[in-house]
């Protein structure tokens, strides 16, 4: 299959080792959409999204309350643990000391885990507000890429490129996209214990553009990938289970949509597709060019 944007011959090899779902796929891959799951007419969908902004809201200021005294306990931690950090050898109470100060760095990974694991659930409950800017969603992706790759490289991992140079703009609030394939990038490393590939790749389609990043890990089976995007389920040791929600929630302000497929010993795919602004035909840009310059009256 030709690929469009920086994919040559000499990197046909690469895609092959990365590209698990090209060929019409296996029959027992598993799917995970969130596109095209909602009716247009669904008239409870405001009265819904209403009442998500106002649970939102609520549990957001729950998570806050919370954070500001475990603030205070982590600040007072790490100064106790300041207090014991050089014992001296001849104390009698050498023993009793070793064991505060491991039970002292115990509370502080436990409120470091508390403290990502509220940071998560705010940035999941917060309602974006994009502002959304038109640009280059390669440029986006080569200067998140270049930031990735030291992260990527001490995991043994390669990041394969194929962006299509033709590429339609699209309209894009910077952080939170970023934030969102940041996210994707995370999982797809992690899921590679021995290293291995990640493919990302663009192109057109329809009246929008596609982002696909497909990873050589392990893949999932149906019944994990069928809660990839249910908040608060991990398989990661200390995970959130708050990345793909979250990645979900950005996408989808954006006006786009994200699909997941995967299948156990295959790796996986996760496909975005993003709306591109509409752009006239080059006869109809010419033609109210000349009428405007004439001072003709424009259809």
């Amino acid at each position: 299959m030709a690929l469009p944007g920086r994919a040559t011959s000499a990197h046909s090899a690469d895609l092959g080792k990365a590209e698990v779902f090209q060929g019409r796929r296996s029959p027992h891959r598993a799917v995970a959409s969130r596109s095209g799951n909602v009716a247009v007419d669904d008239e409870q969908a405001p009265a819904r999204a209403e009442t998500y902004a106002e649970f939102a809201a609520l549990v957001g200021g729950l998570a806050h309350e919370i954070r500001n005294p475990l603030s205070t306990i982590r600040l007072n931690m790490a100064l106790l643990a300041e207090d014991f950090e050089e014992t001296d050898p001849e104390s009698p109470t050498k023993q009793r000391d070793r064991r505060v100060k491991a039970k002292i760095d115990l509370v502080r990974q436990e409120c470091e885990r508390l403290q990502k694991l509220l940071d998560d659930f705010l940035d999941f409950a917060r309602q974006e507000s994009l502002t959304p800017e038109p640009g280059s969603l390669n440029t986006e992706l080569e200067q998140l890429l270049d930031f990735f790759a030291i992260r990527a490289h001490e995991a043994g991992v390669d990041i394969v490129r194929y962006l299509d140079p033709e590429l339609p703009s699209v309209r894009l609030d910077r952080e939170t996209f970023r934030s969102a394939i940041l996210n994707l990038l995370l999982n797809a490393v992690q899921a590679m214990d021995a290293g291995g590939q990640i493919v990302i790749r663009t192109r057109a389609a329809g009246l929008g553009v596609l982002v696909e990043l497909i990873d050589t890990g392990p893949g999932m089976d149906s019944e994990t990938l069928g809660k990839v995007f249910r908040a608060f389920y991990t398989t990661k040791q200390g995970g959130s289970g708050l990345g793909l929600p979250t990645a979900r929630k950005i996408i989808e302000a954006h006006g786009g949509t994200i699909d997941v497929e995967s299948a156990p010993g295959r790796g996986t795919k996760v496909t975005i597709w993003l709306p591109a602004p509409p752009r006239l035909p080059p006869s109809a840009a010419v033609g109210d060019t000349t009428a405007a310059a004439t001072g003709a009256p424009l259809d």
